[in-house]
Order: structure tokens, then C-alpha cells, then sequence
């Protein structure tokens, strides 16, 4: 069953991948797609009437999260969902305990997610946020910088710290490395490391420690039970002073009050923010027009290529599940991810 008829372009499925996944299945298998509009934003799984009436009887499912409606109709049946989001959090629920494997698409959205976030780096590090400040006001800055009164630095001089060493915070470390920063990072299971040249990485217990070292702190890791709300005050507090802080992973880890009263002393330099306790950011929030804030509307992992890499996970995972092989993109359902 194919529920993947997302109203944003982005993550409309095309009539090709439709194609290339009923090939991938071949003869045998009744191919169903519901063309009613599916929720794609943040976790999906919201599901429609008609994804729960097409379930009944399905043996595997693909689409944006998988709603509780998806899960009962095709109880017994069901034995694989897929979620063309990285976010599962809202599946899981109806999902545990029912012995269906759910695969995610966290892996997929890295390289666009950490393109976005070495953009964000630049864009504080060489003061671009100064210079369109500047701009508006129509002023020839010059004297500014080669006085050093705005502060400017190089890449290379950055330490980045990576709270959640997975696939995007990976990828964001090898950017980084690649670009001469120093990178260190936290992950649930330290002893899977990280990129070659990390210069450490350590557990959860060792976020502060992170924070201290970290001239840049990249929060990539997923929403869980213990990661909600990691990034307090007390870590806030450990950053060196003109430090950035950028949020890439669920506004859900990140104290926000207690970051807005750190930018508001002038302590950190800025912070880019792709996600947000509340979405959409309500109106009049003081991050929409805080002049040390990158406001983001969660669009982070948009790119033209996500139907090219999303095709590819689900046929391939199409391929195992047929040879009675291990799936890719396995989330661990006490995990949370």
C-alpha cells in the first residue's frame, strides 16, 4: 500500500518511484495507491479515511509515519511500514508491541540537512548576518571590519561539537573536518565513533563537556525520551562566550527561553534554528525579529533529490524484505529512533 500523496511538491511522490516500486514487488502482489492528500510535515502520520479503509489486508505500508488507523485496519497482516520521514516519534505509540518493523528515511535527508547547517556556520562565523544589517540600512561598512569591531573568524579555527553522531550529525562532522574545523561529538552509543579525525566522542553524560569545547554546538540528534529537552540551561550555560548554537533536530531538545535570555545578554553570538517548539513559530515570537536568530521554517532537509534517494532506500528495502534479508533504516522502537 502506497499512502504517499503529499500535498508539497517536495515530497510528492512521482509516478516513477510509484513505477520502479511495483516493479521491485513484481507479479504477486496487489500494488494499492490512496490518492488522498497525506500529511508529510514533521512526523506525518496524521492518516486519512481513505488510507485505513485501503489497508485492510496489507502486508506492507508506505508512507508518512503510520497513522494508528493504518495499524488497525491491517492488523495481523501488517508486516513491514515504511515512513518517508526521519521523525517517528508520533507512529510509535501504535506501533510497539504489534511485531511490525518499521523502517525510516533519516539517512536520506543528511545531505541536504548538513549543507544547511555548514551554510549556517558560515553565515555567523563571516558575519554575513552583519552585512545584510548593514545593507538595509544602506551603509558602507567597510571601517567595521578591517577594524575588527564586527568580529569575523575562520572555518578552520571552529570547534564543532555534535550532539547526535548519526546520519545527519555524521555528515555534518565530515563537512566540518573536511573544511579544517575540529570536530567532537555525543551519541547514545559512543563506542560506534564517529568520522575519521574526530577528535572524541562520548556518551550523553558527556554533553556538557561537549558544550564547553564547542565554538559551534550542532543539535542533530533525535526526539526521545531522554533527549527531550538535553540542551538546558546548565549546557547553554558551558558554551564559550560567542559561541553558536544550531538546532537541526526537534525544538523539542532545545531550552528556547533559556537560549533567547543567552542571545539576549550578548553572550552567544547567534543561533540558526530550523525547528521550533511550536509550529509554525507563532507570530510575534521574539526569534522572528532577533537580530542574532536565522529563522528557518523547518525546511532544512528540502532538496530536488529526495524522490531520487527515496526510490532507491524503498526498492532496495523492497529487495530484502522479498529475500528474507535485514531491512536498512531499522528503528528501535524502545529507542524512540
Amino acid at each position: 500500500m502506497i499512502d504517499l500523496a503529499s500535498p508539497r511538491a517536495a515530497w510528492r511522490v512521482p509516478p516513477h518511484a510509484v513505477q520502479a516500486i511495483r516493479e521491485a514487488l513484481g507479479d504477486g502482489w496487489d500494488v494499492v495507491q490512496v490518492q488522498a492528500l497525506a500529511a508529510s510535515d514533521g512526523d506525518g502520520g496524521s492518516g486519512t479515511p481513505e488510507a485505513a479503509a485501503a489497508a485492510r489486508g496489507a502486508e506492507v505500508y508506505l508512507g508518512y509515519g503510520v497513522p494508528a488507523g493504518v495499524v488497525e485496519a491491517a492488523r495481523g497482516t501488517l508486516h513491514w511500514a515504511h515512513s518517508g520521514t526521519a521523525g517517528i516519534g508520533a507512529s510509535l505509540p501504535h506501533l510497539r508491541g504489534t511485531g511490525v518493523v518499521l523502517t525510516n528515511s533519516a539517512a536520506l535527508h543528511a545531505e541536504p540537512i548538513a549543507d544547511w547547517t555548514i551554510a549556517a556556520i558560515a553565515y555567523f562565523a563571516r558575519a554575513l548576518d552583519r552585512m545584510r544589517a548593514f545593507q538595509a540600512a544602506g551603509r558602507w561598512a567597510r571601517l567595521e571590519f578591517t577594524d575588527l569591531a564586527v568580529p569575523v573568524r575562520e572555518l578552520a579555527e571552529l570547534r564543532v561539537g555534535v550532539f547526535g553522531l548519526g546520519g545527519i550529525g555524521s555528515a555534518v562532522a565530515r563537512r566540518a573536518l573536511s573544511l579544517g574545523m575540529s570536530v567532537a561529538g555525543v551519541r547514545r552509543q559512543p563506542a560506534r565513533g564517529g568520522p575519521p579525525g574526530t577528535r572524541w566522542v562520548g556518551g550523553p553524560g558527556d554533553l556538557p563537556r561537549l558544550a564547553a569545547e564547542s565554538d559551534v554546538l550542532v543539535i542533530a540528534a533525535p526526539h526521545t525520551r531522554e533527549t527531550a529537552g538535553a540542551v538546558d540551561r546548565a549546557v547553554l550555560d558551558r558554551l564559550p562566550r560567542d559561541a553558536v548554537v544550531i538546532n537541526v533536530s526537534r525544538g523539542t531538545l532545545l531550552d528556547e527561553a533559556a537560549l533567547l535570555a543567552q542571545l539576549e545578554t550578548g553572550r552567544l553570538r547567534g543561533a540558526a534554528l530550523d525547528v521550533f517548539t511550536v509550529e509554525p513559530l507563532p507570530p510575534g515570537h521574539a526569534f522572528w525579529s532577533h537580530p542574532r536568530v536565522l529563522v528557518s521554517p523547518h525546511v532544512a532537509a528540502v532538496t530536488a533529490r529526495f524522490w531520487e534517494r527515496e526510490t532507491g532506500l524503498i526498492v532496495e528495502n523492497i529487495e530484502r524484505y522479498l529475500a528474507g534479508a535485514p531491512l536498512r533504516n531499522v528503528v528501535d522502537q524502545e529507542a524512540g529512533y
